[in-house]
C-alpha cells in the first residue's frame, strides 16, 4: 500500500494511470461535516485481483488542489478509462463533477439487482463487502476520524487500502450478478423458465393475499386502539385534496385573463369520439407503443 505525499511522485503515478482501461478509486474526506469539506486522501487500485493492498496507492492530497486537478485533467474526464466508485455521486463532487467520463457506481449497480438475488437491509459498501465477498469484522470506525489531521494513524492507512480491496471484490461480484440477471434471450430455456415463473406466480398469490390481509388487519387494530406506532410499525395518514374544474368555465378564463396555458392533453378514447369529425381540424400527436404481457394458459381458461 504505498503512501505518496510528493507532488512529483503522484504526478508520475497519474501519467502511468492514463494508460490504464479501469481504476478503481476511493476518498477520503476532512471535514466532511463541515460547510468546507476538502480531499484528504485519494486511493486509486488498478488490478482488482490483488488482495494484499500491494497495489493499492495512497495519494494525499490535503492541501494540493493542483494534484487534484492534474488527476481530473488526465483520469477522470478521460472517457477511455473506466472509474468505478462506490456512491460516486459524492466522490464525484471533488473530483470533477458531472464533466468526470465513465463512471461505473456500485451502489447504483447493487440497486438494480432484483431483492431476491442480493436481499440485503442497506446497499453501504460494507454491507456489500460482507454479504457478497465474506469479508468478515470490517471496521468503520476510521471513517469517521480526523482525517485532516497529519500524520495519519496506521489505523487509517490501513482501513484506507481496505476500502479499495473492498470496492474492487465488489464490483466483481456485482457484474457476476448482472450477467445473471441479463442472460442471451435467444439462449433462454423457455421451458425450465417457464416452469420456474408459475411456480413463483402461484407462491406470490399466497404470500399477496396473506401480506394485504395482515396489514388490513395491523391498519384496523392500530387505529382502534388508538396506536400511531408499536415497535415494528408506523400508522401514517395523509389527505389527498383533488381540485376540479368545468373545462368550459377554464377554456374562458384563460382567453379573458391572458394567461399563458398551453400544453398538450392526452385524448382518452370516450374524448376522441365526443369530438368525431371535430377532431380532424386541431393538430394532434399520435404515439404508438406495443406492450408484451405474460397470460398463463390457466388465467386465460378463467376469464
Amino acid at each position: 500500500m504505498p503512501y505518496l505525499t510528493s507532488v512529483r511522485d503522484i504526478y508520475s503515478l497519474i501519467a502511468e494511470y492514463t494508460q490504464a482501461t479501469t481504476l478503481w478509486i476511493d476518498t477520503e474526506v476532512a471535514d466532511y461535516k463541515s460547510r468546507n469539506p476538502k480531499l484528504s486522501l485519494i486511493q486509486i487500485l488498478d488490478r482488482p485481483q490483488d488482495m494484499s493492498g500491494n497495489y493499492v496507492y495512497l495519494l494525499d492530497v490535503l492541501e494540493q488542489p493542483e494534484v487534484v486537478t492534474e488527476l481530473i485533467e488526465k483520469i477522470l474526464v478521460n472517457p477511455a478509462i473506466e472509474k468505478v466508485f462506490h456512491n460516486a455521486s459524492y466522490d464525484l463532487k471533488f473530483l470533477g463533477g458531472k464533466e468526470a467520463k465513465n463512471i461505473t457506481c456500485t451502489l447504483e449497480m447493487a440497486k438494480k439487482i432484483p431483492y431476491y438475488l442480493l436481499p440485503l437491509p442497506n446497499y453501504k459498501l460494507q454491507t456489500l463487502a460482507t454479504v457478497l465477498c465474506q469479508f468478515n469484522n470490517i471496521d468503520k470506525q476510521q471513517q469517521i476520524s480526523d482525517w485532516g489531521k497529519r500524520p495519519l494513524s496506521e489505523e487509517q492507512i490501513e482501513y484506507a487500502y481496505l476500502d479499495c480491496i473492498y470496492l474492487a471484490q465488489v464490483h466483481a461480484h456485482l457484474l457476476g450478478l448482472q450477467a445473471k440477471i441479463t442472460p442471451n434471450p435467444a439462449r433462454e430455456d423457455l421451458a425450465s423458465l417457464t416452469q420456474k415463473y408459475l411456480q413463483i406466480e402461484a407462491q406470490r398469490k399466497l404470500v399477496n393475499s396473506e401480506y394485504e390481509h395482515l396489514q388490513e388487519r395491523i391498519k384496523k387494530a392500530m387505529q382502534v386502539q388508538n396506536l400511531s406506532e408499536t415497535t415494528y410499525c408506523k400508522l401514517t395518514s395523509y389527505e389527498r385534496k383533488t381540485v376540479k374544474a368545468n373545462f368550459a368555465e377554464l377554456t374562458k378564463l384563460v382567453e379573458t385573463e391572458g394567461i399563458d396555458l398551453d400544453f398538450p392533453i392526452t385524448l382518452t378514447e370516450k374524448l376522441q369520439k365526443d369530438l368525431g369529425i371535430n377532431l380532424e381540424k386541431i393538430a394532434v400527436d399520435i404515439e404508438k407503443s406495443i406492450t408484451y404481457r405474460i397470460t398463463t394458459k390457466t388465467e386465460e381458461e378463467n376469464i
